[in-house]
C-alpha cells in the first residue's frame, strides 16, 4: 500500500508484486508473515479480515449490494454531495485521457454512489460485482482503498496483492477521504484501475479532487450561510415600521423596504439600481445631507412626487456607512410623522380615559342627555356641549371620543382660557422652524397632534375673536397651514366644545362670540344639567365616590344620615367637582369607620338650613333644603312631611317633582 509519509510523498514505487503475493499467501494460511516491507495499516487491516473469518476468495457477486430502492434513497440523502463531486470526477477522468480508469463517489457507510469513467473498464468491473450500490466495507470487501481511507482516515493506495480479497488482486485502487465543513467524514472520492496501469501520481490526483470538493462545500455553505442571513435582513428591514432606503456613493437606491416605498410613494422593484433623485424630490435638508455625505438628525421634511403634485410628510434621518475611513454609503430612515404622533400620544397619555359607563345617573333627564351622547358618538358632527362648571363636559367629551369610531385614534384637550391670546395661533397650528427663529425646530400644532381623532375645546366661548375666525376656517376647509409655513396639511379631525355659559347665543347677540362660529359648533348641542337638578343622583354619586376614596386610602367608611342629609339638601355651585373634592377633603379626616357632620366642610355645613345667620339663601333653595330635611327626619313619609312643612300633601307633591326628588331618596 502507498500512503503518505510526514513530508506528504508517496513511499517506494515501483513495489516487489512476487514478494507482496507470497506474503500474502502466507498471511490467508497461517495468520501472519514475516513481509518487513508491508505497511502496517495494510497488517491492521489483514488481521481484522482474519479475525472475523472473511474468506479471501470470496466472489464479488456475492458481496453485499443495495438494492435499486435502497440505492436510490442513498442517493437522495446524499444529492449535494454527488452534485457537487460529480463535476470534479469527470474533469479527472478528462484529464488522464478518458481511458483506463474509474472514478467512484462512497458515502461514509462505502456504499457506492455514483461512478464515471473507462466504458470498457467499467463493464469489466461490473462484471465481477464492482459497481454503483457495492458496500466496500472492510468486513465484507477486506482490504480495499475505501475502505482503508475510511478507517485510517487518510489519502490511501492500495495495490494488487494488498487487497486482502484475490478478486481484487487484478486492481489498484487509490482512495482520499471527503470532510464536511464541520470536519466530520462523509464520503471517500477513490480511482480504480487494473493493477499493470497503476502509478503513484494518482495519489495526488485524488487528494487534490477531494480537497476540491471540500472546497466547493464550505463555499456552498458559506453562499447558503449568506443567503440565510440576507433573508433574515430582508425580513427584518420589512418587519420594521420605519422605511429605510440604502444609497450608494452616487445617491443610487441599492435596497429599500415596503414601508419605504410606501412612504415615499413607490414600489420598492422601480427604485432598486436608480438615483432616488429620479424617483422622488428631495427636501433641502435630506438633499444637502446626502450631497455633503453627513449624517442628518430626526428633521421633520416633505419630500413630494417627482411631477410636485403631491407631498409627502415625513420624519427623515441620514446615517454614513463607513468602513474605516472609506465611505461605503448611506442610509435614509424615514418614519410616517402620524406614527410618530401616535407614539408621542401613548407616551404622553393624549387618550380619552372615560366611557359612557363612567356617568353613573338614574336622574331621567341625566338619561336623557347621555342617550343623545351616544347618538352624537356614532357620527362626526361637531358637537357643542353647555353646563356650569364642573358638571363633567370633558367626561362626556371623552366618552363621545371613546364611543365612536375614532376611540383609537387622539385625544386633545385645550382649555381656551388657559392659554394666553398670543400663543394661541401657535399652540392650535404648530410654526415652521423660520417662524420660530433660525436654528430652532418647527413645532406641530394640537391640530396635527389630533389627527385621526378628536380635538375638544373646552371655556370655547374665551376664544379670542381672531382665533374663533382660525377655528372657523378650518371646519369649513379641513385644513391648516402652520405659521411661518406654506405647506397645507390636510385635518382628519372631530371637533368638540363646551362652555360654561349657558346662555352662549345671547353672547352673540352682544358680539362676543362669532355667530358663523356658532351655528358650525351647534350641530349636536348637549345641555349637562347641574348636580342640585339631578334629585337622587347624588346618592348614587356620593356612594361611588366614597367607595372609590375608601380603596385609595385603605378605609371602610360609612356617611351618617346627618352627613348625608347635609350633602343632599346643599346647593352645589360647583357641581360633580366639587362633591368630589369635598368628599376627598372629608375622607382624609375620618379617623373611624364614619362620616359625621362634623368631617365636612365648615362652609358647606353653614350653607344648609340651620347654619348660622351668614348662610343667606334664595327662597327657592330654602324650600328645597326645608323638604329635604323633613324627608331625612321623617324618612319619606309625605303625609307626615306635609304635616310637618305645614302644606298640603299635593302641593308637597309638586314641590318635589319640582326639585326632582322622590320618597325614596329619603329612606336609605
Amino acid at each position: 500500500m502507498l500512503v503518505l509519509n510526514s513530508d506528504m510523498l508517496p513511499l517506494a514505487y515501483p513495489y516487489d508484486r512476487r514478494a507482496l503475493l507470497a506474503a500474502w499467501q502466507q498471511f490467508t494460511q497461517q495468520g501472519t508473515c514475516n513481509f518487513a516491507a508491508l505497511d502496517p495499516a495494510v497488517m491492521r487491516s489483514w488481521q481484522r479480515c482474519w479475525q472475523i473469518g472473511l474468506d479471501p476468495y470470496v466472489s464479488p457477486m456475492a458481496m453485499r449490494r443495495e438494492d435499486a430502492e435502497a440505492l436510490e434513497r442513498r442517493r437522495h440523502a446524499h444529492f449535494d454531495l454527488i452534485a457537487i463531486a460529480r463535476p470534479f470526477m469527470e474533469d479527472i477522468y478528462q484529464f488522464v485521457g478518458e481511458r483506463d480508469i474509474v472514478v467512484y463517489l462512497a458515502d461514509r457507510d462505502s456504499c457506492i454512489l455514483d461512478a464515471v469513467g473507462d466504458p470498457s473498464l467499467r463493464e469489466l468491473l461490473q462484471g465481477r460485482g464492482f459497481d454503483c450500490g457495492l458496500l466496500l466495507s472492510e468486513e465484507l470487501c477486506g482490504t480495499n482503498a475505501t475502505a482503508l481511507a475510511l478507517n485510517e482516515g487518510v489519502p490511501v493506495q492500495v495495490a494488487g496483492p494488498e487487497h486482502y480479497c484475490v478478486a481484487f488482486h487484478a486492481l489498484t485502487g487509490t482512495a482520499a477521504p471527503v470532510l464536511a465543513p464541520a470536519g466530520e467524514l462523509i464520503g471517500v472520492l477513490s480511482i480504480v484501475t487494473l493493477e499493470s496501469k497503476g502509478h503513484p501520481h494518482t495519489l495526488g490526483i485524488v487528494m487534490a479532487a477531494a480537497k476540491a470538493i471540500e472546497n466547493q462545500l464550505q463555499a456552498d455553505l458559506s453562499l447558503t450561510d449568506a443567503c440565510h442571513h440576507l433573508a433574515e435582513l430582508n425580513a427584518a428591514l420589512q418587519a420594521m415600521s420605519k422605511g429605510v432606503v440604502f444609497l450608494d456613493t452616487y445617491g443610487r437606491v441599492t435596497h429599500l423596504n415596503a414601508r419605504a416605498g410606501e412612504i415615499l410613494g413607490f414600489p420598492h422593484r422601480k427604485a432598486m439600481g436608480r438615483e432616488l433623485t429620479s424617483l422622488v424630490r428631495l427636501p433641502s435638508e435630506v438633499e444637502g445631507a446626502i450631497a455633503r455625505q453627513v449624517a442628518l438628525a430626526e428633521k421633520e421634511v416633505v419630500f413630494r412626487t417627482v411631477d410636485g403634485d403631491r407631498s409627502r410628510p415625513c420624519l427623515a434621518s441620514v446615517d454614513i456607512l463607513k468602513d474605516g475611513s472609506q465611505l461605503l454609503g448611506l442610509i435614509l430612515m424615514l418614519e410616517h410623522t402620524a406614527e410618530v404622533r401616535r407614539l408621542v400620544h401613548r407616551m404622553v397619555g393624549a387618550q380619552a380615559h372615560f366611557t359612557f359607563d363612567d356617568i353613573l345617573c338614574q336622574d331621567a333627564e341625566m338619561k336623557r342627555v347621555v342617550s343623545y351622547a351616544r347618538i352624537a358618538a356614532q357620527g362626526d358632527s361637531n358637537v357643542l356641549l353647555l353646563g356650569e362648571s364642573g358638571t363633567g363636559k370633558e367626561m362626556f367629551a371623552q366618552a363621545i371620543h371613546n364611543g365612536g369610531r375614532r376611540a383609537k385614534g387622539p385625544f386633545i384637550a385645550i382649555n381656551c382660557a388657559a392659554i394666553p391670546r398670543e400663543l394661541m395661533a401657535s399652540e392650535l397650528f404648530g410654526y415652521e422652524g423660520a417662524f420660530a427663529g433660525a436654528g430652532k425646530e418647527g413645532r406641530p400644532g394640537k391640530f396635527e397632534l389630533a389627527e385621526g381623532g378628536t380635538i375638544f375645546f373646552d371655556n370655547v366661548d374665551c376664544m379670542p375673536l381672531d382665533m374663533q375666525a382660525g377655528l372657523l376656517r378650518v371646519i369649513d376647509t379641513k385644513e391648516i397651514v402652520r405659521l411661518g409655513g406654506t405647506r397645507v396639511i390636510t385635518l382628519n379631525v372631530r371637533i368638540i366644545a363646551a362652555s360654561s355659559n349657558l346662555d352662549l347665543a345671547g353672547e352673540v347677540q352682544r358680539g362676543n362670540f362669532r355667530a358663523d362660529l356658532f351655528y358650525r359648533l351647534h350641530v349636536l348641542t348637549l345641555t349637562i344639567p347641574p348636580l342640585r337638578e339631578r334629585g337622587n343622583d347624588i346618592l348614587l354619586l356620593v356612594a361611588h365616590l366614597i367607595e372609590k376614596f375608601s380603596r385609595r386610602l385603605g378605609k371602610t367608611v360609612t356617611v351618617s344620615p346627618g352627613a348625608m342629609a347635609v350633602l343632599q339638601s346643599y346647593h352645589w355651585p360647583g357641581n360633580v367637582r366639587e362633591l368630589e373634592n369635598v368628599l376627598e377633603r372629608a375622607m382624609h379626616m375620618v379617623s373611624g369607620s364614619e362620616l359625621m357632620v362634623e368631617h365636612l366642610p365648615y362652609e358647606l355645613r353653614m350653607a344648609t338650613i340651620g347654619g348660622t345667620d351668614e348662610a343667606i339663601l334664595t327662597l327657592r333653595e330654602a324650600e328645597r333644603q326645608a323638604i329635604i330635611r323633613a324627608g331625612r327626619a321623617l324618612r319619606g313619609n309625605t303625609t307626615k312631611m306635609a304635616e310637618a312643612l305645614g302644606i298640603g300633601r299635593t302641593t308637597l307633591w309638586r314641590r318635589m317633582k319640582d326639585f326632582n326628588l322622590s320618597p325614596e331618596s329619603f329612606r336609605g
